[in-house]
């Protein structure tokens, strides 16, 4: 009866003990590295800009970009997505170098993303949802206009770069993903 339980013990152990097997053949592993690859790319156009004070929302690279304008004029491109819940940085109110979240009231510096101290989720609803999460900011992209456009400064290979660490597709009854045939 010893020698059964030692036997369960070894293989139980040896069943979650790490192993060196290489996977060099997977597609994961073979896919090569894409460097990332800054470039002005066109968001919205100045025709839609909000007024002083205000924000909109484009797209730039693939990315949800907020446009903020603050009193006095000047542009701001952050993330769309406000932590912790990821709903539309665009819909917030700009002011005093900041804009603020309007459903858990967290405010974003408009230079930097980060959150300025004691101003993580000071709505009633985001003092019960904020302390569940730390602070953390949003994104910030340098910002332009171009003639009668908005351009924001992304990584144009960050899309193909996430997506490469990825299996790519359901298999086919051949056992290929591409579907094409051997």
């Amino acid at each position: 009866m010893k020698l059964a339980v030692l036997a369960s013990v070894v293989v139980g152990a040896a069943a979650f003990a790490p192993n060196s097997i290489s996977r060099q053949g997977t597609a994961l592993n073979m896919a090569k590295d894409i460097k990332p690859k800054l470039q002005y790319v066109p968001c919205i156009s100045t025709d839609d800009l909000p007024g002083p004070g205000k924000a909109t929302s484009g797209v730039a690279g693939g990315l949800a970009i907020c446009i903020a304008v603050d009193e006095n004029g000047s542009l701001f491109a952050l993330g769309d997505k406000c932590p912790p819940i990821n709903q539309p940085l665009s819909f917030g109110k700009v002011a005093n170098g900041s804009i603020q979240d309007p459903v858990l009231g967290t405010k974003f510096d408009l230079k930097t993303g980060q959150v300025p101290e004691g101003q993580w989720c000071t709505s009633p609803i985001g003092k019960l949802l904020g302390g569940l999460f730390e602070p953390s900011g949003v994104p910030t992209y340098p910002v332009k206009t171009k003639g009668n456009v908005v351009e924001v400064q992304v990584d144009v290979n960050y899309k193909a770069a996430f997506e490469s660490q990825y299996w790519s597709g359901i298999l086919d009854a051949q056992g290929k993903s591409n579907g094409k045939y051997y």
